[in-house]
C-alpha cells in the first residue's frame, strides 16, 4: 500500500521523536519525547506558515518532514519553503519513500505560492547530499549555525 500525507497529530508525535533521534547525528540533539516536544508541536501546529507531515502507510507513522513557509523580502518578495528534520523510518529506508515524501513537500511548496525549497544537512551525511541532488537541489550556499543552548 502506497503512503499517504498527513498533517501530525499529537498522538503521531512519540513516533516522529523517535524516528528523528534514531539517528547518531540528531540523538543527542532530539533527547527523549516529553513535554519540550509537545510544546514544539503546539507552535508548530499554531502557526499558519509551520507544518509537522507524517507520511502513514498501513496505518502506522513511517516517515516525517516539518515544512515551514517563510515570506522574505529578497527574490521580489518572494516566499520559501524550508524543509527540516524529513526522516524515514529505518526498515523502509533505501525504498523510495524519502524521494515521494519531498517530492509531495515540494509540490505543497509549489501549491503554496513558493519560489524556492531549501534545506540544510549536515556536512557528514554525504548520502543524503546524494539523494537531494538527485532531486534537483545544488549545494548553491554555505550554511552556518550558532548554538544558542
Amino acid at each position: 500500500m502506497p503512503a499517504t500525507f498527513r498533517p501530525a497529530r499529537l498522538a503521531d508525535l512519540p513516533h516522529v521523536v523517535a524516528m528523528i533521534a534514531d539517528d547518531a547525528i540528531a540523538a543527542a540533539r532530539t533527547g527523549v519525547y516529553g513535554d519540550e516536544h509537545r510544546a514544539a508541536f503546539a507552535a508548530i501546529e499554531a502557526d499558519p506558515n509551520n507544518e509537522l507531515i507524517v507520511a502513514e502507510q498501513d496505518g502506522e507513522v513511517v516517515g516525517t518532514l516539518q515544512l515551514t513557509y517563510i515570506p522574505g523580502i529578497s527574490r521580489r518578495g518572494a516566499w520559501r519553503l524550508q524543509v527540516e528534520a524529513v526522516r524515514v523510518a529505518s526498515a523502509l529506508r533505501g525504498r523510495g519513500l524519502g524521494r515521494k515524501m519531498m517530492e509531495w513537500a515540494i509540490e505543497r511548496g509549489r501549491a503554496r505560492g513558493c519560489v524556492v525549497v531549501q534545506l540544510t544537512t549536515d556536512k557528514s551525511r554525504k548520502d543524503a547530499h546524494r539523494f537531494y541532488e538527485s532531486l534537483g537541489f545544488a549545494a548553491s550556499h554555505e550554511g552556518y549555525k550558532l548554538d544558542l543552548g
